[in-house]
């Protein structure tokens, strides 16, 4: 498909700088069927889905995996976006004519890393030198990854090192947030739990290929990034028991239902999964795992928005956003959220 299809103007303002206060007080616009649309809040979400539903969170936790370093004299910028082994991460990198293979980058704080080969997409391999984990040096030298939209807007601060994980945030390993997850409160799960609509988490490390703009000129020839995952067997017996059961599996963010969908066979059955994912979702895509979606509002031109077309109808994503544009939601990780149900 044509990647203009895909594309809407998009008013500047619209983009959060900042999250909702309370989270639970964003707005949430309801898609149901083909034609249903309604303004709501995130904390009216209990009353939109139905006792026997299950919502999927990600309990990926974002890591400081934005660093600044020299080399030499030379500025290096470093963005970490998928692990490669234990002392290894790929990142996309800042100045990276001045990088070769086998410099050492010093990002202060006794934290340095050896650059390694340079992949297709641009980014490189980074081995970080000594015996602390690099969890710990990347907690003393590295900030918050926000966004590129956001961070072009002002500067990263303490208020984002909790603004920017969810209440589900246990497994390190991301480098973006599963941002749909970001309006949760312990109140609003507790009214889903009396409603009863139950919950249950995977792990998808989210990368930073995430931001990554769509340049080709047709989805066919667009590349992603794979992506590290885990759905336990346990998990998946609870969601296929929801759907036998008569429930619905409803992703929290787009991560949750990339995940579900990788481990999900033609034959509707979600499987234990455990390993890289590059699932590329666009209209014409058979769903297989899940029956709904809660997210946020996505880049025009984006992956993601090619996601919620394959879900809803491109038309009707369309419109839909047409109404939030002109309704004032706010738009993408720090913004309002929507849920989906095809």
């Amino acid at each position: 498909m044509n990647v203009d299809l895909f594309d809407f103007e998009l008013p500047n303002d619209r983009i959060a700088l900042r999250p909702a206060a309370p989270r639970d007080s964003a707005r949430l616009l309801v898609l149901d069927g083909p034609e249903a649309t309604r303004d709501l809040h995130v904390r009216d979400l209990p009353g939109q889905l139905r006792a026997g539903d299950c919502l999927v969170f990600n309990d990926t936790r974002v890591i400081p995996a934005q660093l600044e370093g020299v080399r030499g004299e030379a500025k290096i910028g470093a963005t970490l976006h998928k692990r490669e082994g234990p002392r290894r991460w790929r990142a996309f990198i800042r100045n990276a004519k001045r990088l070769r293979d086998g410099d050492t980058i010093d990002f202060g704080q006794s934290v340095t890393a050896i650059a390694g080969d340079r992949a297709e997409d641009g980014s490189f391999a980074l081995d970080f030198q000594g015996d602390e984990p690099v969890e710990l040096l990347l907690e003393r030298c590295g900030r918050m990854p926000l966004p590129p939209y956001i961070a072009s807007k002002r500067p990263t601060d303490a208020r984002d090192a909790d603004d920017y994980q969810t209440m589900f945030a246990n497994e390190p390993g991301a480098v973006a947030a599963p941002t749909a997850a970001l309006h949760f409160t312990p109140e609003l799960l507790a009214a889903l739990d009396a409603a009863g609509v139950a919950h249950t988490t995977l792990t998808l490390h989210v990368g930073a290929g995430t931001f990554l703009p769509v340049k080709a000129e047709d989805t066919a020839d667009h590349k992603m990034h794979a992506e590290w995952g885990r759905i336990d067997q346990a998990t998946a017996d609870r969601l296929n028991a929801v759907r036998a059961a008569g429930g619905r599996v409803i992703a929290v963010g787009t991560t949750s239902l990339r995940l579900i969908e990788s481990a999900a066979g033609e034959d509707k059955i979600i499987r234990p999964f455990e390993g890289d994912t590059a699932i590329f979702i666009t209209p014409g895509y058979r769903f297989k795992g899940i029956d709904g979606l809660v997210t946020n509002f996505h880049l025009p031109r984006s992956t993601l928005f090619m996601l919620v077309s394959a879900l809803m109808g491109l038309d009707r994503m369309q419109a839909a956003y047409a109404h939030a544009i002109a309704e004032g939601y706010r738009f993408y990780s720090y913004g309002d959220g929507s849920l989906l149900l095809p």
